[in-house]
């Protein structure tokens, strides 16, 4: 009887270049990690300034229009602000990605109030998308799957396998949890215009 022929040494993977793969993934999908190898959900979120690139257009178009009662220069403002984060970023030499998005969700908002000319109307899209965000990622960790150990145990090379330890599920838990509250803040400026 012949045994299956096994695949040359040099054909598998070894697990120090998969892990460096990963990492490598990892550091170019902006995850970061703690000097413990902890995953910083905060910093890998954006950090401070993340946060306040995806509040602060909203805010500014509720201010400006709460003081002003008047649409264009409201809207206006609203795109200003979205593109000084930009021009930060370009200053800081780090990654558009975020923030040009930040101006292209904010520019479609603008678009919509400017077409229908109700002030609401800004922020029926980040409303509906962030609520079914927020439902789809509860709805995760109440089933046990969620979103955030999904995410990372996959760039972390773990697969599924964080499932088994009450710790990991724990933690992708409350990373996903933390990811609710940043887009429960975002929900939180846009109510009170809808």
């Amino acid at each position: 009887m012949t045994s299956p022929q096994q695949p040359e040494p040099s054909e598998q993977p070894e697990p120090s270049a998969v892990k460096g793969l990963a990492e490598g993934y990892a550091a170019k999908a902006g995850l970061h990690r703690t000097h413990d190898g902890r995953i910083d959900v905060l910093k890998s979120a954006g950090g401070i300034q993340g946060i306040a690139e995806s509040i602060l257009p909203g805010l500014v178009f509720l201010i400006a229009f709460t003081i002003t009662r008047d649409l264009t220069p409201s809207l206006a403002a609203a795109l200003a602000s979205a593109a000084v984060f930009t021009v930060v970023r370009l200053v800081q030499r780090r990654p558009l990605t975020q923030a040009l998005a930040g101006v292209v969700g904010v520019g479609i908002s603008a678009w919509l109030a400017n077409t229908t000319g109700k002030a609401e109307d800004f922020y029926l899209p980040g409303f509906f998308t962030n609520t079914a965000y927020i439902l789809a990622m509860v709805i995760s960790i109440a089933i046990k799957w969620p979103v955030a150990g999904l995410l990372f145990g996959i760039i972390r090379n773990e697969g599924l396998d964080w499932r088994k330890d009450p710790a990991r599920l724990k933690a992708y838990r409350l990373g996903t949890w933390i990811i609710v509250a940043v887009l429960v803040l975002r929900l939180i400026v846009q109510v009170p215009c809808t």
